[in-house]
């Protein structure tokens, strides 16, 4: 029974399986593959280069190419690590460098620049540039310096800064130009930052409706709403926009504005000054001296002193939206003297 089934094993071994893969033996080994190819690439260069080395040497007057290499030594290592590629033929870290010898030290302080490190040093930091915020103001923004001489007036007492304010716009009978305290002018730049947006009852005059009153002419008191904005486009200042409330609600951001204040506060450390300007633009329904009464309404609603808390209180209501806002009590609020 042995003598038989020995034989009939040892031939079954010799034959082909039908699926090799059933009993496939495992061989395979894990090798670097950058071993693999860089592997013996400086001989294959040497034999493929080795009459051309060889006639180099000679010409150079060396022994063999192991003496021309030598002395190429520091030329192919520099070329070495200028076609290094950080992941691919180098790490992608630089290997730790030891810490110099005490006796080195010296040496490379008194001359850094013969250590030179094979990565590439990084961009030196921009240049700080200069804050020139309060020298340049935006595009279409004015500031006291385009009207006035600052460098001239700051040495002047405050009357005669404001007697040619007052004289550099007495030219133009659309300007509004006016002069407050700088401690005024904190209230209200104060109270400006926290309602930048706020609306003002402009008085105006209207025909009577009643039959017998609107037959003779007679006409009666009515208030139209106007839409005031501030905006800081500059440390030194402040500007505000006059807008019909009705254009507003048809137009929004895209409004045009029929009268603009600037103030500048320039002189407002200095001289306890603050200037403004404004203009009134023509045929848009609003007189100069209708946007003169608007500047004055503002005053009354942003410098807010003890006996404005109810105008403080409509401010607000109006800023967070409040449907407790009532028109008639800002017309009793405006029309107050004090």
């Amino acid at each position: 029974m042995a003598s038989y089934r020995v034989p009939t094993i040892r031939h079954l071994l010799r034959q082909p399986l039908t699926n090799p893969r059933t009993c496939q033996r495992r061989w395979a080994r894990v090798q670097d593959v950058r071993f693999l190819a860089t592997h013996g690439t400086q001989e294959r260069i040497i034999a493929k280069y080795r009459e051309k080395l060889e006639s180099k040497a000679k010409e150079q007057g060396m022994k063999d190419i192991l003496e021309l290499k030598e002395a190429y030594k520091e030329k192919i290592d520099k070329l070495r690590k200028e076609a290094a590629v950080p992941g691919a033929t180098a790490p992608l870290t630089p290997s730790p460098t030891p810490s110099p010898s005490p006796s080195t030290s010296s040496d490379a302080s008194a001359s850094p620049s013969t250590a030179k490190s094979p990565w590439p040093a990084p961009p030196p930091p921009p240049a700080p540039q200069p804050n020139s915020t309060a020298s340049k103001p935006p595009p279409g923004v004015k500031i006291l310096n385009s009207f006035l001489d600052l460098t001239k007036i700051s040495t002047l007492p405050e009357k005669e800064i404001q007697t040619l304010w007052r004289l550099r716009h007495a030219s133009n009978p659309q300007s509004l130009h006016f002069a407050l305290p700088a401690t005024t002018f904190g209230s209200l730049l104060q109270t400006a930052k926290r309602h930048p947006s706020f609306v003002l009852p402009l008085p105006r005059e209207v025909p009577s409706e009643q039959g017998a009153a609107a037959e003779i002419g007679q006409t009666q008191q009515a208030a139209e709403l106007h839409y005031l904005q501030f905006a800081h486009p500059h440390p030194n200042t402040t500007t505000l926009l006059f807008t019909t409330l009705a254009e507003f609600k048809l137009r929004g951001e895209f409004a045009s504005p029929h009268t603009t204040i600037t103030f500048h506060s320039e002189l407002a450390d200095s001289h306890n000054l603050v200037l403004g300007q404004g203009t009134v633009v023509e045929n848009r329904g609003v007189s100069v001296d209708e946007a003169r009464w608007l500047v004055m309404c503002m005053q009354k609603f942003y410098v807010v002193g003890e006996e404005g808390k109810g105008r403080g209180e409509l401010l607000e209501m109006f800023t967070k939206g409040d449907g407790g806002f009532r028109v008639e009590r800002l017309l009793e609020e405006a029309e107050k003297i004090v």
